[in-house]
Parts: C-alpha cells; structure tokens; sequence
C-alpha cells in the first residue's frame, strides 16, 4: 500500500497554436490505504489523470509519486498499480481461473503461489464456483467480479478502476458498489475510482476529487462536497435532484447566486411564491418542479407530508435560512 501524491499534475496535446491542455495543474494528496474518486462529466479529464497516474499517458507537467516515489518516467508495470477497465478485457478461451492467474505466470510465480492467491481472490469475491467456466458463460456482473480478481492477485500498492461499473444495468450496480466497499475494508489498498456517476462517487468515496473542464474544483468528503460545495459547477453537479441555483431569490445579494438544495425547502403558508409546473412521484418522496419568478426552482417533500400540489398552483416555500448558500455570480466560486 502506498499514498499517492499529484504535484501541479497536467496534460497538454500538441504544439504551439495547436496546443490543447486538458488537465490544468491538479493538486491532491492520497493517503494511505484511502478510497478516492475521481468524479465529473464527459471530457473533463478525469480518465486522462488517471491514466496518468498509471502511466498509460505521459505527463505534460508536473509530478506524481507513489509511495513517495516519483513515477513520472517509470513503466505501468514498473508502478506497482492494477487497473480494472470498463470494458473488463478478459480472455474469451480462458477459464476464470486462467484470466485470473494469467499475470502471475506471466510473471514466472510458483504454481503454489499462484494457486494460493487465485483462491484467496475468489472466495473474497465469491467466485469459487466459477473457475472452470469461461467469461461467456457469465453474467456482467460476474465479469467484472473477475477483472476485480485479477488485479487483487497481483497484490499491488494502488487499484485504479475506470469507470468499471459503466456496462452493468442499475441492480447489478448498487450490488457491485456494495462488492467493491467490502473489498476495500478487507484489502485497505489505496484505490482511485473514476466515474460519471455522482451517485457512485457519493456512496463509494472516503473523499471525491471532482473535475470540471481539467480543473480540480473541489477536494473533500461526500458530506463535505455536499453541504459546502466550492462553487455553483459542484453545487450543480454533486446532488439529485442539484442545488436550486438562483440569481433573483427574494433577499438575496447584487451579484450574488443563492443557493438552496431541494429538501431545505418548506412548503406552508408563508414563503417564496412558486407556480407549480409538474410533480414527481419517486415512492417515499415527491419533487415538485415550479417557477420563483423566471427561475425554475424544485422542491423535494416526503410522500404523505401534504397533498400534492396541481400544475399551475401557486404555494408558499420557504428555504432554511441556515441552508442557503451564496456563490460569486462572476467566478462561480462560494462566498
């Protein structure tokens, strides 16, 4: 196990008027044994720091040191990594056993050792009954159960996964987020986690890296990037439904963004005016979708707590004053 330090990390492609950089000097300190995802939309950058730290792209500038090591000129297989892909990348002819022992023979390991740490990697995965079947003869789930195998065997400093969970449909999912948490309590191998999926990022985090346009907005625990995001990109990005974003609320600042998440607003009898446009029924809870003014504004109730509101109904809302947020309306940065 390692810690993983990136030092003004960044990515430029090309030369010249045709220059292009793609990861703007991204500062951040792994520890130990630490879980960290690296989250964000499409094309902001987070597979390419990644692949960075794995050495599948040369670094522009920078460092980045594993272990206290510095790897920037070292070879993948020379950083002591395993990488698990979206894509799970095993061997079709290959049995379970053979896609997950494949390395260490590569490697010249002794049969008993290789045997020993098969065996280990499938009873923490529950794959045991699984060995002689070739990936074909898997669910998806199960597949990606063993790339995870795979890169446990190798007993390495630092998993990276990218974006492993992307093919799975949604049950399978929130099973193998579940997988992946017991698995790092029982190995406590420092692992970076790349997604899009914000939902992921919040359940599976120790601390989220969150990236926006090659820019690292914020660096901090799910509760910390939820409750004080660092600007109106995380405040938007990180929650489901987002934050309520609104450059006219009653009360605010001149040249401020008031921010407000969903569920720390009250309906009753007194408030912000919202004219009802349409409510959602998610089960235990309601988001009713309105206008405050020009500005769409949701609102989340628990199911139960009143009726529902009618498209084209004006209601009273009114935002915990201890939950408001404000933003910089230029720099988009919390005030």
């Amino acid at each position: 196990m390692a810690a993983i330090s990136l030092r003004r990390v960044s990515k430029r492609y090309g030369k010249g008027k045709q220059e292009l950089q793609v990861i703007h000097g991204v500062d951040a300190e792994v520890g130990d044994g630490e879980f960290v995802v690296i989250v964000g939309p499409s094309g902001c950058g987070k597979s390419t720091l990644l692949r960075m730290v794995a050495g599948l792209e040369e670094i522009s500038g920078g460092e980045i040191a594993i272990g206290g090591r510095v790897v920037n000129e070292l070879e993948p297989a020379d950083r002591d990594i395993a990488m698990v892909f979206q894509n799970y990348a095993l061997y079709p002819h290959m049995s379970v056993f053979d896609n997950m022992a494949y390395g260490l023979r590569i490697r010249k390991m002794p049969v008993d050792e290789i045997r020993t740490r098969v065996d280990k990697a499938a009873k923490i995965l529950e794959l045991g009954h699984l060995l002689e079947r070739t990936p074909r003869q898997l669910s998806g789930g199960q597949r990606q159960r063993v790339a995870m195998g795979r890169a446990i065997v190798r007993q390495p400093q630092v998993f990276l996964f990218d974006e492993p969970l992307s093919n799975l449909d949604a049950k399978l999912r929130a099973q193998t987020r579940i997988e992946i948490q017991k698995l790092h309590r029982e190995l406590g191998i420092t692992s970076l986690f790349v997604t899009h999926d914000q939902v992921e990022a919040m359940t599976l985090a120790q601390r989220m890296l969150v990236m926006n346009a090659g820019v690292m907005e914020q660096f901090g625990t799910p509760e910390e990037v939820y409750h004080r995001p660092a600007s109106t990109f995380v405040a938007s990005f990180i929650g489901s439904p987002p934050m309520n974003l609104l450059k006219e609320a009653p009360g605010g600042r001149a040249g401020t963004i008031t921010g407000i998440r969903p569920e720390h607003l009250q309906v009753g009898s007194d408030g912000w005016d919202v004219k009802v446009e349409t409510v959602e029924l998610l089960g235990a809870e309601r988001l009713i979708y309105g206008r405050l003014g020009a500005e769409q504004i949701i609102v989340r109730v628990e199911e139960g707590r009143l009726a529902p509101p009618r498209p084209d109904e004006t209601i009273r809302v009114r935002p915990h004053e201890d939950r408001l947020h404000r933003f910089d309306a230029a720099s988009g940065k919390r005030l």
